[in-house]
């Protein structure tokens, strides 16, 4: 189930989808909601959407020659090189949840522990 339209994509990048790439755009939305739904599908539907978007807008990427998640890259000029290194957690054309997302869909940082005492003392 998709949470966004490529016209919700559309409206958070910086340059306009060709017909091709929104074809693409709603494909991947629909596999967006899936990865989402088996993470956590109880989280709100507007957090859902902004998640699909940055899933997507990662996967289809900037056009302005740095690929999307890119920490470093180098150039070269007559020997036509080229590098970049992608961040942690990351890749060029893959969907995938961030840190962040993961964060925005409700889980990360919780931190707690669980005795089975607890149980037996009616603590809980």
């Amino acid at each position: 189930m998709a949470y966004a339209t490529y016209t919700d994509v559309q409206a958070r990048m910086t340059r306009e989808l060709t017909e091709d790439e929104q074809a693409l755009c709603t494909t991947l939305l629909d596999d967006a909601g899936v990865i989402i739904d088996k993470f956590n599908a109880s989280a709100p539907d507007n957090i859902k959407l902004v998640v699909s978007c940055r899933m997507v807008i990662r996967a289809l990427g900037v056009d302005d020659g740095v690929p999307m998640g890119a920490t470093q890259g180098s150039m070269s000029a007559l020997g036509y090189s080229q590098s970049w290194t992608i961040g942690a957690g990351g890749s060029v054309g893959e969907l995938y949840l961030s840190k962040l997302d993961k964060q925005m869909l409700g889980y990360g940082n919780n931190i707690g522990s669980y005795s089975p005492v607890q149980e037996l003392v009616g603590a809980i």
